[in-house]
């Protein structure tokens, strides 16, 4: 007992050495203060951002269900629709409903043509309809 050092004195026993420099914290009492850094507004930012991340791809995701959901409503309505003919991939067809309020499909432009006008349409490659909207688009594909 007569050979310890007091508590604030850095002894090594097994190398009967004083170690104080060679530790990786402070030994002394007049040594600063050990702080943990405040990273509480690194936090708050990384939160903010992977949020904001998180929302753009809900958002992504969310616009492209809708826009399958809308593919699948055309694709329901047209397959429940009257045609005779078998529609070839790429060719325009019109919808329209007839006087009983049933949809049918058609070669024929709205400009000539009476029916209650629906939509144009267009049958893509994997076999899904295609709504074509502006006049635009019309023309283009009718070249």
């Amino acid at each position: 007992m007569a050979n310890k050092k007091p508590d604030m004195v850095v002894f090594n026993e097994e190398k009967q050495q004083y170690n104080a420099a060679f530790l990786p914290y402070a030994t002394s009492f007049s040594a600063p203060q050990i702080k943990a850094p405040n990273n509480g507004s690194w936090k708050s930012s990384q939160i903010y951002k992977a949020n904001k991340h998180l929302k753009t791809k809900y958002e992504a995701l969310k616009s492209e269900y809708e826009a399958l959901m809308q593919v699948l409503e055309y694709n329901e309505l047209i397959t429940a629709s009257k045609f005779s003919f078998e529609p070839i991939i790429g060719e325009i067809y019109h919808l329209y409903n007839n006087s009983k309020k049933q949809p049918f499909l058609s070669i024929i432009n709205p400009e000539t043509c009476s029916f209650d006008y629906l939509g144009s349409f267009c049958l893509t490659s994997d076999y899904l309809w295609q709504k074509i909207d502006s006049d635009v688009e019309l023309a283009l594909l009718n070249q």
